[in-house]
């Protein structure tokens, strides 16, 4: 009786470290991925606005080039980008398994899902005011600064947000296939070896996860709503 309650204490100590480790390496992936992801995809979603035809700074080039592949990278799905980019990824971390190479992936499928979901909240900015900042004389990157990007930020906080949710998504298929993190946890222990114990509670913590991005994700929104 005794060494039956040390085995279950040990198992669930160890379970509990397990799901631990891995809620934090889903949060790791998705938080530099994130970072990494605007970092690149906002500029890439403010290129593709202005550029457009009737844009600030209209180049039809650009605009064309930059937005088939935006187009390309939205349109592949996400297992299979993170095979394509297998060699990337290698040539990068050094290795194509693990918790850091996965970001990788999901950075490159994160880039093209944010200058999209950018462009169109640019493009909810009222042209009255931006005639009237050229009206004043402003520079098309004043225009971006001081114009475009305030009156554009509540939509781009959903942006952000809406990117968040899906990039722990992103995680959890990345886990299936080597990449650390809940998703990995539901794979190997949750499916593999068949204990639903394990695969309930990493869905309940993705769930979890999701929901507080979400929350947070609409406060912020509605706070720098000034409209």
């Amino acid at each position: 009786m005794f060494y039956d309650h040390i085995m279950d204490w040990y198992y669930d100590h160890r379970t509990f470290r397990l799901i631990w480790a891995a809620t934090w390496e889903t949060l790791y992936m998705v938080g530099v991925a994130g970072l990494i992801g605007f970092m690149i995809g906002i500029p890439m979603g403010v290129i593709l606005h202005i550029t457009k035809k009737g844009g600030l700074t209209e180049n039809r080039l650009v605009n064309l080039v930059l937005g088939a592949i935006v187009n390309i990278g939205r349109s592949v799905p996400f297992l299979v980008l993170m095979v394509a980019i297998i060699p990337f990824t290698t040539l990068l971390i050094g290795k194509f398994i693990g918790t850091t190479a996965a970001i990788v992936p999901l950075t490159v499928g994160a880039i093209p899902f944010i200058a999209r979901l950018v462009e169109s909240a640019l493009v909810e900015v009222p042209t009255g005011l931006i005639e009237a900042a050229q009206s004043m004389g402003a520079r098309p990157m004043q225009i971006i600064t001081k114009v475009l990007l305030p009156e554009a930020l509540p939509s781009i906080v959903n942006t952000i947000t809406i990117t968040l949710v899906t990039l722990v998504s992103y995680s959890a298929m990345a886990g299936t296939v080597g990449g650390g993190g809940l998703g990995d946890v539901a794979m190997r222990y949750g499916y593999q070896r068949y204990q639903p114990d394990i695969m309930f509670i990493t869905v309940v913590l993705l769930v979890i996860v999701v929901q507080i991005i979400q929350m947070v994700g609409d406060r912020v929104a509605a706070r720098v709503d000034h409209r």
